[in-house]
């Protein structure tokens, strides 16, 4: 198996809305964006799937240093592998993948964010930083999209602390900010044992509306000049707005005991229609 190919397999076995965009791009963007979106995985899945903290830090580590063989011309992982031939061809700095693993260690650190300033730190670090290296990868020409790049992945990252709250919950995570919690009158408790009230539903209402803010906020920067090489960013939005819609449709409180997500043919339309239309 290539290293393209382990990266192809990896986003493939996802089911990401991610890897349903992908698809409309040349070839070389298109493996560049797949092995970055396996990097994220793989990192990912260290803190979701290693159950000994102790080894999980040790196996970031070990990425930080796949990381310095990557751009010292020396990877040994298939995912580095396949990012090699990218990273000076697109310009995508070193510390930015470096972010993405601080932000992943951060859940190593902390299950709960005292307020959205705190939160919107690791949003940053594991969603904005990506949206900044998705929109490298997908060219652009004036340095204001990287700004509408890095306020998409927070609204992305927002999206899927709406709809995986009951996931976090299971694993002992509550990403929604604890001022928030107490000014909803919603008890932590209440989460982590998957007790939907009107006062959650409430409090999801206002965690989906600031979502949406953030898809608005950042459309605006996008200069028309990089619009149509960043349509996949687009058609991402597209997709997860619609998965925002789908929640507040089926009741917010509602995805504390169900993990809602658009069928892989909707997805794929949404993502057709963004590229054709715009």
């Amino acid at each position: 198996m290539t290293p393209d190919q382990y990266c192809e397999d990896k986003a493939a076995k996802s089911g990401s809305s991610f890897y349903y965009s992908f698809r409309f791009l040349s070839d070389d963007r298109r493996r560049a964006i797949t092995a970055l979106y396996a990097f994220c995985r793989e990192v990912d899945d260290v803190v979701d799937e290693t159950r000994e903290e102790q080894v999980a830090r040790m196996t970031l580590n070990w990425w930080r240093g796949e990381l310095a063989a990557l751009y010292a011309g020396a990877p040994t992982h298939p995912v580095t592998r396949a990012l090699q031939p990218h990273v000076q061809a697109m310009d995508l700095p070193q510390g930015l993948f470096g972010e993405i693993i601080d932000g992943m260690e951060m859940d190593l650190d902390q299950a709960r964010y005292a307020t959205f300033a705190d939160l919107q730190r690791y949003c940053h670090r594991v969603a904005g930083v990506v949206g900044q290296l998705s929109a490298r990868i997908f060219g652009h020409t004036d340095p204001r999209t990287l700004d509408y790049a890095h306020d998409l992945g927070i609204a992305f990252q927002l999206t899927n602390i709406v709809r995986d709250v009951g996931e976090d919950a299971r694993r002992g995570r509550i990403y929604l900010p604890v001022d928030e919690l107490q000014r909803f009158e919603v008890p932590a408790a209440d989460v982590l044992a998957y007790r939907e009230s009107e006062a959650f539903g409430r409090l999801m209402t206002f965690q989906i509306e600031r979502a949406e803010q953030w898809y608005v906020q950042a459309l605006a920067q996008l200069p028309a000049a990089d619009r149509k090489s960043q349509r996949v960013g687009l058609a991402m939005a597209a997709i997860y707005r619609a998965t925002l819609d789908e929640i507040r449709r089926d009741g917010p409180a509602r995805v504390l005991n169900q993990h809602l997500s658009l069928t892989p043919l909707r997805k794929l339309w949404l993502a057709w229609k963004t590229w054709t239309f715009g």
